[in-house]
């Protein structure tokens, strides 16, 4: 049995209705890419840990896959791009902007930030070098994107994480806004760079988001600042304490900002495929409305059959890796 069919027979026993697929073009969607560098080749793994060599790859986005075997050219040619070159990431955003890191074995010197500097307007693209503890940028290091449909700016750089699939995203969004019901406010675990907290900031009157990561607080810092928002907050917050902010617990963190003062309608969770932790589950259970965004049908099924005080009351997927056994969940829990 195919994937699809697999998680709505898993989701039956959950969910009565019809669960709705939404399904992406199976290449040119992944803006979002990420390659070892061997023998003058791009590299991947499969599935047996089997190294595959690539000069091309159709499942990226149009304007990173024609610009990989161009990139590939450059840097076999020149010894001192490719001595010690162990990684090539690429990302683009909607406007076919594109962000390239090289990431090093080796020190960098003066001349090979000269190089970088050629090759990103030889190609007009967003060129990092990296090596450890060091970094260097030929532009600005954020990359600047928008949402299909949303009058939102986001922000990611090379290091944080940003939904991948070009066509998905935009729609996953969507599907939480149309979701929503007598919003209030909300409360938001693994915000990530704000791809839900800053469209959703329209719809609630206050919005608190937590997040571990640096990288992603400070390109949710940026949107909120460039979108002129002023009911989002967050804090750099672990979930273990999450449940501690809950219960009154004061951090240093939130600088003096008054969780009490927040009459949350809503709660949204996005966690890794791991799912989520005994201890998210419980905060959880607190909330009569859950907005529960997955990317493991496995693991959302083990939480949803933990949280039994839940009902799903809509539910969506989304094909975000096609041809792979992977895929995405957007759903709404309503307390019993």
């Amino acid at each position: 049995m195919d994937k699809f069919t697999l998680t709505n027979i898993a989701l039956k026993k959950h969910f009565s209705g019809s669960v709705v697929i939404n399904h992406s073009p199976s290449t040119g969607y992944r803006s979002r890419c990420e390659f070892g560098y061997q023998k003058n080749h791009y590299i991947m793994h499969d599935v047996k840990g089997e190294k595959i060599y690539l000069k091309y790859f159709d499942i990226a986005r149009p304007c990173i896959a024609n610009l990989m075997p161009q990139i590939l050219i450059e840097i076999n040619r020149d010894d001192l791009i490719k001595t010690k070159l162990f990684q090539i990431n690429y990302r683009c955003n909607s406007n076919n902007e594109v962000m390239v890191s090289f990431v090093y074995h080796k020190k960098i010197t003066d001349e090979l930030k000269i190089r970088a500097n050629e090759i990103s307007l030889k190609f007009n693209i967003q060129l990092i070098i990296r090596a450890k503890k060091e970094f260097y940028c030929s532009r600005d290091d954020l990359l600047i994107d928008s949402i299909d449909g949303l009058n939102i700016t986001l922000y990611q750089t090379d290091q944080s994480f940003y939904q991948p699939n070009h066509f998905m995203m935009p729609r996953m969004v969507q599907k939480v806004i149309q979701m929503i019901k007598k919003p209030k406010d909300l409360l938001e675990l693994y915000c990530g760079s704000g791809t839900f907290t800053l469209p959703l900031a329209k719809y609630f009157s206050k919005v608190f988001a937590t997040e571990n990561n640096r990288q992603s607080i400070r390109c949710l810092d940026k949107g909120i600042a460039s979108n002129n928002i002023d009911n989002v907050n967050y804090a750099r917050l672990s979930d273990d304490e999450v449940t501690e902010l809950l219960e009154g617990r004061v951090f240093r963190r939130m600088n003096d900002h008054d969780f009490s003062a927040y009459n949350f309608s809503h709660i949204l969770v996005d966690p890794p495929r791991s799912g989520l932790t005994d201890n998210v589950l419980n905060i959880l259970k607190r909330f009569d409305k859950v907005i529960y965004v997955s990317c493991n049908p496995e693991t959302y099924i083990r939480d949803i059959k933990l949280l039994d005080s839940f009902s799903i009351s809509d539910i969506e997927i989304f094909d975000q890796f096609p041809n792979t056994n992977h895929l995405e969940i957007v759903s709404m829990l309503d307390k019993h």
